[in-house]
Protein backbone atom coordinates (compact mmCIF):
# COMPACT_ATOMS: atom_id res chain seq x y z
CA UNK A 1 0.00 0.00 0.00
CA UNK A 2 2.81 2.48 0.84
CA UNK A 3 4.39 1.82 -2.84
CA UNK A 4 0.97 2.57 -4.17
CA UNK A 5 0.73 5.94 -2.55
CA UNK A 6 4.53 6.59 -3.62
CA UNK A 7 3.83 5.36 -7.15
CA UNK A 8 -0.05 7.85 -7.22
CA UNK A 9 1.99 10.82 -5.57
CA UNK A 10 4.90 10.72 -8.36
CA UNK A 11 2.27 10.68 -10.95
CA UNK A 12 0.33 13.40 -9.62
CA UNK A 13 3.51 15.45 -9.52
CA UNK A 14 4.37 14.69 -13.07
CA UNK A 15 1.14 15.59 -14.20
CA UNK A 16 1.12 18.86 -12.28
CA UNK A 17 4.40 19.50 -13.79
CA UNK A 18 3.58 19.02 -17.17
CA UNK A 19 0.29 20.92 -16.63
CA UNK A 20 2.65 24.05 -15.46
CA UNK A 21 5.00 23.31 -18.43
CA UNK A 22 2.37 23.36 -21.07
CA UNK A 23 0.61 26.24 -19.86
CA UNK A 24 4.20 28.73 -20.00
CA UNK A 25 4.32 27.49 -23.17
CA UNK A 26 0.91 28.07 -24.59
CA UNK A 27 1.68 31.62 -23.22
CA UNK A 28 4.59 32.27 -24.63
CA UNK A 29 2.62 31.38 -28.37
CA UNK A 30 0.03 33.02 -27.73
CA UNK A 31 2.64 36.17 -28.39
CA UNK A 32 4.90 34.18 -30.57
CA UNK A 33 2.06 33.48 -32.71
CA UNK A 34 0.70 37.67 -32.21
CA UNK A 35 4.39 38.42 -33.50
CA UNK A 36 3.88 36.22 -36.58
CA UNK A 37 0.43 37.14 -37.28
CA UNK A 38 1.47 40.87 -37.26
CA UNK A 39 3.71 39.58 -39.93
CA UNK A 40 1.02 37.79 -42.11
CA UNK A 41 -1.41 41.00 -42.09
CA UNK A 42 1.40 43.52 -43.64
CA UNK A 43 2.64 41.16 -46.25
CA UNK A 44 -0.91 40.45 -46.65
CA UNK A 45 -1.56 44.02 -47.18
CA UNK A 46 1.39 45.04 -49.31
CA UNK A 47 0.77 42.27 -51.75
CA UNK A 48 -2.91 43.77 -52.54
CA UNK A 49 -2.89 45.01 -56.18
CA UNK A 50 -3.52 49.00 -55.95
CA UNK A 51 -4.87 48.58 -52.51
CA UNK A 52 -1.60 49.25 -50.04
CA UNK A 53 0.40 51.58 -48.14
CA UNK A 54 2.03 53.53 -50.68
CA UNK A 55 5.79 52.98 -50.95
CA UNK A 56 6.73 56.32 -49.69
CA UNK A 57 5.28 55.89 -46.79
CA UNK A 58 6.79 52.83 -45.97
CA UNK A 59 9.99 54.48 -46.59
CA UNK A 60 9.71 57.59 -44.68
CA UNK A 61 7.53 56.68 -41.54
CA UNK A 62 9.69 56.39 -37.98
CA UNK A 63 7.29 53.30 -36.77
CA UNK A 64 4.95 51.46 -37.84
CA UNK A 65 2.26 49.48 -35.45
CA UNK A 66 0.20 46.43 -36.50
CA UNK A 67 -3.14 45.71 -34.36
CA UNK A 68 -4.32 42.14 -36.27
CA UNK A 69 -7.64 40.90 -35.62
CA UNK A 70 -8.67 43.84 -33.75
CA UNK A 71 -12.36 43.41 -32.41
CA UNK A 72 -15.08 45.80 -32.50
CA UNK A 73 -18.61 45.19 -31.26
CA UNK A 74 -21.51 46.92 -29.54
CA UNK A 75 -25.22 47.89 -29.54
CA UNK A 76 -25.40 51.44 -30.18
CA UNK A 77 -22.57 52.31 -27.82
CA UNK A 78 -19.82 50.36 -29.04
CA UNK A 79 -15.56 49.88 -28.54
CA UNK A 80 -12.90 48.53 -29.89
CA UNK A 81 -10.20 46.14 -28.35
CA UNK A 82 -7.20 44.13 -29.39
CA UNK A 83 -3.25 43.23 -29.11
CA UNK A 84 -0.50 43.79 -31.41
CA UNK A 85 3.27 45.12 -32.34
CA UNK A 86 4.93 48.22 -32.74
CA UNK A 87 8.50 48.57 -34.38
CA UNK A 88 10.48 51.41 -34.60
CA UNK A 89 13.20 52.48 -37.87
CA UNK A 90 16.45 53.08 -37.32
CA UNK A 91 17.29 54.30 -40.77
CA UNK A 92 17.62 51.08 -42.26
CA UNK A 93 17.58 48.88 -39.62
CA UNK A 94 14.39 48.16 -37.40
CA UNK A 95 13.90 47.28 -33.46
CA UNK A 96 12.68 44.24 -32.36
CA UNK A 97 8.87 44.04 -31.42
CA UNK A 98 7.43 45.38 -28.51
CA UNK A 99 3.75 44.38 -28.06
CA UNK A 100 0.64 46.86 -27.02
CA UNK A 101 -3.12 47.00 -26.89
CA UNK A 102 -5.05 49.18 -29.06
CA UNK A 103 -8.36 50.38 -26.85
CA UNK A 104 -11.42 53.13 -27.79
CA UNK A 105 -14.93 53.32 -27.81
CA UNK A 106 -17.58 55.36 -30.28
CA UNK A 107 -21.18 56.02 -30.66
CA UNK A 108 -23.18 55.52 -33.41
CA UNK A 109 -25.93 52.78 -34.49
CA UNK A 110 -24.41 49.91 -34.58
CA UNK A 111 -24.71 46.30 -33.67
CA UNK A 112 -23.10 42.62 -33.69
CA UNK A 113 -19.61 42.27 -33.99
CA UNK A 114 -16.45 42.34 -36.26
CA UNK A 115 -12.75 41.57 -36.40
CA UNK A 116 -10.72 44.50 -38.29
CA UNK A 117 -6.17 44.46 -38.98
CA UNK A 118 -5.33 47.98 -37.96
CA UNK A 119 -1.71 49.63 -38.84
CA UNK A 120 -0.30 52.94 -38.36
CA UNK A 121 2.47 54.89 -39.57
CA UNK A 122 4.12 56.90 -37.14
CA UNK A 123 5.68 59.47 -39.14
CA UNK A 124 7.77 61.59 -36.69
CA UNK A 125 9.69 60.95 -33.43
CA UNK A 126 7.97 63.12 -31.39
CA UNK A 127 4.81 60.39 -31.09
CA UNK A 128 7.19 57.38 -30.96
CA UNK A 129 8.37 59.53 -27.68
CA UNK A 130 4.84 60.40 -26.22
CA UNK A 131 3.88 56.55 -27.27
CA UNK A 132 6.48 55.51 -25.09
CA UNK A 133 5.70 57.52 -21.82
CA UNK A 134 2.25 55.43 -21.42
CA UNK A 135 -1.20 55.95 -22.29
CA UNK A 136 -1.38 57.74 -25.87
CA UNK A 137 -4.50 58.58 -26.94
CA UNK A 138 -4.40 59.27 -30.58
CA UNK A 139 -6.06 62.69 -32.13
CA UNK A 140 -4.87 63.88 -28.82
CA UNK A 141 -1.43 63.40 -28.07
CA UNK A 142 -0.93 63.42 -31.61
CA UNK A 143 -2.31 64.35 -35.33
CA UNK A 144 -4.06 61.20 -37.03
CA UNK A 145 -5.35 60.79 -40.25
CA UNK A 146 -6.72 58.17 -42.64
CA UNK A 147 -3.92 57.25 -44.10
CA UNK A 148 -3.87 57.29 -48.54
CA UNK A 149 -4.07 53.89 -50.33
CA UNK A 150 -2.19 52.65 -53.19
CA UNK A 151 1.39 52.41 -54.40
CA UNK A 152 1.57 55.06 -56.08
CA UNK A 153 -1.54 57.20 -54.37
CA UNK A 154 -0.45 61.14 -53.36
CA UNK A 155 0.71 61.16 -49.55
CA UNK A 156 2.07 64.77 -49.33
CA UNK A 157 -0.84 65.76 -46.62
CA UNK A 158 -0.08 68.14 -44.23
CA UNK A 159 -0.23 65.55 -41.64
CA UNK A 160 2.70 63.98 -43.52
CA UNK A 161 4.81 67.24 -44.29
CA UNK A 162 4.25 68.34 -40.51
CA UNK A 163 4.61 64.27 -39.01
CA UNK A 164 1.83 62.35 -37.25
CA UNK A 165 -0.09 59.42 -37.86
CA UNK A 166 -1.72 57.79 -40.70
CA UNK A 167 -3.87 54.92 -39.88
CA UNK A 168 -5.51 52.00 -41.71
CA UNK A 169 -7.55 48.81 -41.64
CA UNK A 170 -9.06 46.07 -43.28
CA UNK A 171 -12.11 44.39 -42.77
CA UNK A 172 -13.87 41.42 -44.84
CA UNK A 173 -11.37 42.21 -47.65
CA UNK A 174 -11.47 45.69 -47.87
CA UNK A 175 -8.71 47.93 -47.02
CA UNK A 176 -8.69 51.91 -46.68
CA UNK A 177 -7.66 54.36 -44.97
CA UNK A 178 -9.47 55.38 -41.27
CA UNK A 179 -9.61 57.79 -38.63
CA UNK A 180 -8.79 56.65 -35.36
CA UNK A 181 -9.29 59.69 -32.87
CA UNK A 182 -9.84 58.21 -29.39
CA UNK A 183 -8.16 55.03 -29.66
CA UNK A 184 -5.03 54.96 -26.88
CA UNK A 185 -2.00 52.63 -27.03
CA UNK A 186 -0.75 50.78 -23.86
CA UNK A 187 2.28 48.83 -23.59
CA UNK A 188 1.43 45.34 -22.82
CA UNK A 189 3.84 44.78 -20.00
CA UNK A 190 3.06 41.68 -19.42
CA UNK A 191 3.46 40.55 -23.38
CA UNK A 192 6.66 41.72 -23.68
CA UNK A 193 7.60 40.02 -20.46
CA UNK A 194 6.81 36.93 -21.34
CA UNK A 195 7.49 36.89 -25.33
CA UNK A 196 10.74 37.82 -24.21
CA UNK A 197 11.24 36.12 -21.00
CA UNK A 198 12.29 39.23 -18.39
CA UNK A 199 11.04 42.03 -17.55
CA UNK A 200 11.61 45.00 -19.97
CA UNK A 201 10.48 48.55 -21.21
CA UNK A 202 9.02 49.11 -24.98
CA UNK A 203 11.45 51.89 -24.64
CA UNK A 204 13.86 49.71 -23.60
CA UNK A 205 12.98 46.58 -26.77
CA UNK A 206 12.57 49.73 -29.30
CA UNK A 207 14.58 52.12 -28.47
CA UNK A 208 17.53 50.85 -26.41
CA UNK A 209 17.78 47.76 -28.51
CA UNK A 210 18.10 45.37 -25.45
CA UNK A 211 16.50 42.06 -27.01
CA UNK A 212 17.74 40.38 -30.38
CA UNK A 213 15.29 40.08 -32.91
CA UNK A 214 13.02 36.91 -32.03
CA UNK A 215 11.95 34.49 -35.17
CA UNK A 216 8.64 35.24 -35.02
CA UNK A 217 9.59 38.77 -36.75
CA UNK A 218 10.99 37.42 -39.56
CA UNK A 219 8.00 38.11 -41.92
CA UNK A 220 7.19 41.63 -40.53
CA UNK A 221 10.98 42.02 -40.65
CA UNK A 222 11.23 40.83 -44.42
CA UNK A 223 8.25 43.30 -46.16
CA UNK A 224 9.88 46.25 -43.67
CA UNK A 225 13.31 45.92 -45.59
CA UNK A 226 11.83 45.93 -49.22
CA UNK A 227 10.99 50.03 -47.95
CA UNK A 228 15.04 51.59 -47.63
CA UNK A 229 14.80 54.76 -45.77
CA UNK A 230 14.12 57.64 -47.48
CA UNK A 231 13.33 61.06 -46.54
Amino acid sequence: MGKLKIVLLGIAVFVVCLFCANRTDAEENKWTRLVEESGKVLAEIQQMPDQSIPEDLMRSCEAIAIFPSTISAGFVFGGKYGQGIIMVRNKNDWSSPAIFTIAGGSIGWQIGGQATDFVLLVMNRRSIDGILQGKFKLGADASVAAGPVGRAAEASTDLHLKGGILSYSRSRGLFAGVKLEGAVLTQHWDGDNELYGKSLSAREILLENKVKMPKSADEALKVLKKYPYKK
